[in-house]
Order: structure tokens, then sequence, then C-alpha cells
């Protein structure tokens, strides 16, 4: 058995992906009605900001359920800040 033995990814402290989308639901939106309310004519624009770092996305969304965008993507902002 000579597996490799692979570095342990260190847990990510950013939300899940479901929690984020059931934050947005509870506040009274859905990731659709946000888009359009702010402007975006495609309907799936701020799922963007739930795959990959796009800032003005994760403000739209921090900013319908009340948070700072850093509490919900520490690992995003803590290597913005790092740079």
């Amino acid at each position: 058995m000579n597996e490799k033995k692979r570095p342990k990814k260190p847990a990510s402290q950013d939300w899940h992906r479901a929690d984020i989308v059931a934050a947005v639901h509870k506040a009274g939106w859905t990731l659709r009605k946000l888009a359009a309310y702010h402007g975006y004519k495609q309907a799936t624009t701020l799922s963007v900001a739930l795959d990959r770092p796009w800032p003005k996305g994760e403000c739209i969304i921090a900013s319908a359920i009340g948070v700072d965008p850093a509490a919900i993507w520490p690992s995003r902002y803590h290597a913005r800040n790092k740079e």
C-alpha cells in the first residue's frame, strides 16, 4: 500500500452555498429577484459570487442578509487583505 498522502486542505470557514441561499430566502429575496432589483438582466448573475470572488456581487448578497461580506467569505477577504 504505497498510497501517497495528500496534504489536508484547511477547513474553509466560508459559509456553505446552501446556507447563503437560505439566508437570502429568509430575508425575503431570491438571488434572481435580488439581481433584478439591482438592475442585472441575467437572472443568474449573483450566483457567480457563490462560486468565485466577485466583490460587487458579494456586497449585494451580504447587504440583503444584513452581514458583512467578510463574515460570509472570510477566506476571500483574508486573501484580499494580505495583498
